[in-house]
């Protein structure tokens, strides 16, 4: 313990000049895709950034390993579990293929970061009624049109200390409207890797990322809301418990 305190401040400095490194040889990439402003562009913006997010984690330390079976076809309402800032990194390479995912509209003004976050993921204001409703019209087309969707149903960090915090409904909303099966996903190792309570709090070692079975809503209605929703929790809760979360 003594001596990861001596080093960890060093390995999360290392950890920033890398992923920093990374994001300026990337950037001029994504100036220019960014243009396109279509999901031709899109697409070319995720592969850059999953082979970067890839590269990053290996170099630090930190590869991901994928449990349980990925999807072969079709969309998905993806759900994953939300405890530290490097689950954002490892959805790219431990997600079966492109996907978009809604987010905090406040993280869009973070310099350099912002700029790609806002060509890749759908802004949602969450103290606004409107923002809230716009971002669920365009995530029913993005499923439609384009691709998976990915929704943080805790929210925000989960820091209870509990496995999950509990879920909001928009997720289960989009899923049952939509028609789409939820895809629930864990990451049991991120809090591990990267502890919310500080920057600096990096450690190297495994990610693992589990897959769960898909959980089908053919023929449910906003009735069947809470149920689902309770469903996906306890699955998703049970299988963190059984990797040892938080640990």
């Amino acid at each position: 313990m003594v001596v990861k305190k001596l080093l960890q401040p060093l390995f999360a400095v290392y950890a920033a000049i890398t992923f920093l490194a990374g994001l300026l040889i990337c950037f001029p990439f994504f100036m220019l895709l960014a243009a396109g402003n279509d999901m031709v562009y899109r697409r070319a913006i995720y592969r850059i950034v999953r082979v970067w997010a890839q590269c990053w984690l290996l170099i630090t330390g930190m590869p991901v390993r994928v449990l349980g079976s990925r999807p072969q076809s079709g969309r998905h309402v993806i759900v994953a579990n939300h405890i530290s800032y490097l689950d954002t990194v490892i959805l790219f390479p431990a997600l079966p293929g492109y996907f978009r995912a809604l987010g905090k509209k406040e993280f869009s003004k973070v310099p350099l970061l912002g700029f790609l976050y806002r060509q890749i993921a759908i802004m949602v204001d969450r103290s606004s009624t409107e923002s809230r409703a716009k971002s669920m019209k365009l995530m029913w087309r993005v499923l439609k049109k384009e691709s998976d969707i990915l929704i943080f149903p805790e929210g925000t960090f989960n820091e209870t200390g509990a496995p999950l915090k509990s879920f909001y409904d928009g997720a289960f909303r989009l899923a049952i409207t939509s028609q789409t099966p939820i895809l629930p996903v864990v990451f049991p190792d991120t809090v591990k890797r990267w502890h919310y309570s500080g920057w600096w709090k990096l450690w190297p070692g495994k990610n693992r990322v589990v897959y769960l079975p898909a959980i089908p809503v053919t023929g449910l209605t906003m009735a069947d809301l809470p149920t689902l929703k309770q469903q996906v929790y306890e699955a998703m809760e049970a299988e963190l418990v059984k990797y040892g979360y938080p640990g």
